[in-house]
């Protein structure tokens, strides 16, 4: 058995940049988007059943 399937196996700079770049370049965006969207849509929800529409 080799040591990239090892769990334990410290992992190496290259794979740590890649992992960086994914959670700040891929990750945080979705995250942010859905959060966002998620938000708005509670809050288009809420309005069409309070009836308390802005206007």
């Amino acid at each position: 058995m080799d040591d990239t399937s090892d769990p334990a196996a410290p992992s190496t700079k290259q794979e740590e940049w890649r992992s960086f770049l994914f959670l700040t370049a891929v990750m945080a965006p979705v995250t942010t988007i859905g959060v966002v969207a998620g938000w708005g849509f509670a809050v288009w929800i809420y309005q069409l059943i309070t009836g308390d529409l802005p206007g």
